[in-house]
């Protein structure tokens, strides 16, 4: 016997926090009656339905990535844009991106159609290292990177230190190529921690996902993660954890 909202995560429906959203909207029945418990727990015989389809169970798949700027890190847009699920027309899977990138970001996002995987990486305490580079307008001050590697407040709190490092500056320009890592996952983290020094972002993209890099991928492309490499998540995702 297992837990619905986990039986739900399971089946490529839903992430595990988006089945247990399900349960409590009373949009979740077994064996024919609304369930709106949490802790119900079911079998293989139990006839599980969301939404009024029976749920199937799928064969979990693991993808990678590259995304182009201009796409929507969703599986469907109400306004009919471009959705990184488009890049998988061939796939027969019910898969989703883990977290997000923002419609003008691009770079490596991963998508799966294993709830309980996805809420391992996307859960707030077990964030990885994601690694950007951000073209950012002006050249910042090494006291001002000096606020994102410690660092800064912004709206909705202080961020976690972030790793920096200067990879080019124009002077013509007035531009700076700048990489940086942080750990958290906070909506348009990136974007704010550069706009709150005076400089905002350009251009950004996502180079690294813990230890995955998006070299020989091109815009657009996609690969499958590697049986090795799941392994690896898991065990990344759990040692933050412990942290």
């Amino acid at each position: 016997m297992e837990r619905l909202q986990k039986v739900i995560a399971h089946s490529g429906v839903a992430s595990r926090r988006k089945a247990e959203e399900l349960i409590v909207d009373g949009r979740v029945t077994v064996n024919g009656k609304v369930v709106k418990e949490l802790g119900t727990k079911v079998g293989p015989n139990d006839k599980v339905e969301v939404n009024g389809v029976p749920l199937v169970s799928e064969a979990p798949v693991y993808y990678m990535l590259n995304k182009p700027r201009g796409v929507i890190s969703a599986v469907k847009d109400d306004k009919n844009r471009k959705v990184v699920t488009d890049f998988f027309a061939d796939i027969p899977e019910r898969i989703y991106p883990i977290g997000r990138l923002d419609y003008d970001t691009s770079g490596l996002l991963l998508l799966t159609n294993d709830g309980e995987f996805a809420n391992q990486l996307a859960h707030p305490k077990n964030e990885v290292e994601k690694v950007y580079v951000a073209k950012v307008k002006g050249i910042p001050f090494r006291e001002q990177l000096k606020k994102l590697q410690y660092g800064i407040k912004l709206e909705d709190g202080m961020t976690a230190p972030a790793n920096i490092k200067v990879l080019s500056v124009d002077k013509k320009k007035n531009t700076a190529i700048i990489q940086i890592g942080i750990h958290e996952g906070r909506n348009r983290q990136v974007r704010r921690m550069f706009e709150a020094i005076g400089h905002p972002v350009i251009k950004l993209k996502r180079e690294q996902y813990g230890f995955l890099h998006l070299k020989g991928l091109r815009t657009g492309d996609a690969r499958e993660l590697t049986p090795h490499e799941v392994k690896q998540l898991r065990v990344l995702a759990t040692q933050v954890r412990k942290k």
